[in-house]
């Protein structure tokens, strides 16, 4: 009995025990709910992402998706990146995005998507000055000549009173190329290699050195008429007749000057544009210079003379005319189907790629010569 009872007691009080222990677990598990009850939880600010150096600044992310609210998860992608981005950080933003106007016509919808703080792009366009279609554009040495330009270099415009002649005439000097220089400028090709083909060119344009320093003469030009000088000395000499263009490699270069460019110069008004037979296009001045050029060139009178000068002498006696005109031919057919040769693919890249040749022609000489006057 004495045994019952003590057992008894010692259930009860493990009983009371583990009782006791539960009910303090329990209130020690909710002890930290009525603190957050009676504190409201403060939410840690995000720490700032350290800043990169430069080198990596293309690896931090767009500014164009900061947070728009430090309480609000949500991104705007619309947001721009100065007003909520700290400056310094907004100044380290690479400028290379190049500034592009979106330009809209009065009663046009405007970009909805655009900041308060753009500007006006129509108040910036406005700012620009037009380009005057009507100003001579000079052109880098080498630089293609545009054959659509106006190209008058007095008035800004083509002058050609005389089209539809010129125009009759051009597309029988076409024919005539077409049909009897091109083929034959090509078997010419086929014969002589280039560098033979330049060589004969570089006679020629020696051959023309009279002409060119004393154009530079008339027109106050010193330095070029010295430079001309020098290149036929080097050229008829270590050229070997002209043959090959030393004076070039030595530095010895200057514009060819003609006496349509002397005329030009002192205020001679280019007249209509002329295309005759069997010739190159020229204005009325410049047919008058090519002329000109031909009476100062001693070949044409001490040579082979085509101009009769008493008491002059000649290579060729003055009464041997046709041996005189023959020759005088012969050097200038040879002259223009070297030339043709050497050009063969360059024409046909132009008549190809061009739908009024007559035109192109046109304004790309009156160009060509605008340019050779001014300099």
């Amino acid at each position: 009995m004495v045994i019952s009872s003590r057992l008894l007691v010692f259930s009860l009080l493990g009983f009371v025990t583990m009782l006791a222990t539960g009910c303090a677990g329990r209130a020690a598990t909710i002890q930290p709910q009525r603190v957050s009850d009676a504190s409201p939880i403060v939410e840690q600010p995000l720490a700032p992402a350290p800043s990169a150096p430069p080198d990596t600044v293309q690896d931090k992310p767009p500014y164009s998706f900061i947070r728009a609210d430090d309480n609000d998860p949500r991104l705007d992608p619309f947001v721009r990146a100065n007003e909520y981005y700290p400056l310094e950080a907004a100044e380290q933003i690479p400028a290379q995005v190049p500034l592009v106007l979106l330009v809209t016509a009065p009663g046009e919808l405007s970009n909805s998507f655009a900041g308060a703080n753009e500007p006006d792009s129509r108040e910036v366009v406005a700012q620009i000055p037009a380009p005057d279609p009507l100003a001579p554009q000079d052109t880098a040495p080498g630089e293609l000549l545009d054959p659509f330009a106006r190209a008058d270099e007095e008035a800004g415009e083509d002058y050609d009173p005389w089209e539809p002649v010129n125009a009759k005439v051009f597309e029988f000097n076409r024919q005539l190329d077409r049909f009897v220089l091109k083929p034959v400028a090509k078997g010419y090709d086929f014969l002589l290699p280039d560098w033979v083909q330049v060589g004969i060119s570089n006679i020629y344009y020696n051959l023309r050195f009279p002409p060119r320093l004393l154009n530079n003469v008339f027109q106050g030009k010193f330095k070029g008429a010295s430079i001309e000088v020098g290149r036929f000395l080097v050229n008829s000499t270590l050229g070997g007749v002209g043959l090959v263009d030393v004076a070039k490699d030595m530095g010895l270069q200057t514009p060819e000057e003609d006496t349509g460019q002397t005329l030009g110069s002192y205020g001679v008004k280019p007249g209509p544009y002329l295309v005759l037979p069997l010739l190159p296009p020229f204005t009325v001045r410049d047919f008058v210079g090519f002329l000109g050029d031909m009476a100062l060139n001693p070949i044409n009178w001490l040579v082979a003379p085509i101009i009769e000068v008493k008491h002059v002498p000649s290579l060729i006696a003055h009464k041997n005319r046709m041996t005189s005109s023959l020759v005088q031919l012969g050097g200038r057919v040879g002259e223009i189907v070297n030339e043709r040769s050497m050009n063969l693919e360059k024409f046909q890249g132009v008549e190809e790629a061009t739908l009024d040749l007559y035109t192109a022609v046109r304004n790309a000489y009156l160009q060509k010569r605008a340019k050779a006057i001014r300099e």
